[in-house]
């Protein structure tokens, strides 16, 4: 197991399970974030913030989503290190150029500015409603139970401008880390004919969209309408 691990295919091959274990976990994270937008009442958010934060089952996820992360970090991190050993020389301008555009060459690069974002999220919310806690986090009473009110603390910071565009690029940072990374994962463990490809590849652009433009649309939508 171990010198499976060490191998360059088992590392690529744990990185692409966690990456897609992080992806379905964003699916749930951009679906709560959504139902900011389709009450402002806040009661709907509230209910889904509550529900997150005492069901047994996501207690017990949170723990395995963290080791998911940092090992997905640094598994990402090893391999592109040693990749770039094995290619010390730099890319021949006009024939394999970098460009931010296309993910497949600088997946290091997005995810770095990926975990960026992540961050301040995490700073501005998570760690917020896990342990320092904030004077917007008052209770509230949402059909007969008492629950933070984390539609406060996550809507006004959506009405600060500046955390708005940023929250916009990190949104789009992920769709294009997506698109290149979910194809790539299943291309590892073994979706790597043609034809699958071709589908894999038209379906990791398609998830990337809706993430990029789900994400976008949150400060958006407090933008217009606030």
């Amino acid at each position: 197991m171990s010198s499976f691990m060490s191998a360059s295919i088992g590392r690529k091959l744990l990185m692409s399970i966690t990456g897609l274990f992080l992806i379905s976990f964003l699916c749930i994270h951009l679906t709560l974030n959504l139902f900011l937008t389709f009450d402002d009442s806040g009661n709907l958010f509230n209910l889904a913030a509550h529900f997150m934060a005492t069901n047994p089952l996501i207690k017990i996820m949170e723990p395995v989503l963290a080791v998911g992360f940092v090992v997905h970090i640094i598994w990402s991190a090893w391999i592109t290190l040693e990749n770039m050993r094995a290619r010390p020389q730099k890319y021949a301008y006009g024939d394999q150029l970098l460009s931010w555009w296309a993910p497949a060459k600088n997946m290091f690069i997005l995810g770095a500015m990926v975990l960026v974002f992540l961050v301040i999220h995490l700073v501005n919310f998570w760690i917020k409603m896990k342990f320092t806690g904030d004077p917007l986090l008052t209770s509230v009473n949402v059909g007969g139970v008492e629950m933070h009110n984390a539609y406060a603390l996550v809507s006004n910071l959506f009405m600060n401008p500046l955390y708005n565009v940023l929250y916009m690029i990190g949104g789009i940072l992920v769709g294009l880390h997506i698109s290149h990374g979910f194809w790539s994962a299943f291309q590892t463990i073994g979706f790597s004919n043609q034809i699958w490809l071709k589908r894999l590849k038209f379906l990791a652009v398609a998830i990337g969209v809706v993430f990029a433009a789900g994400f976008a649309y949150i400060p958006i939508y407090f933008m217009i309408k606030f």
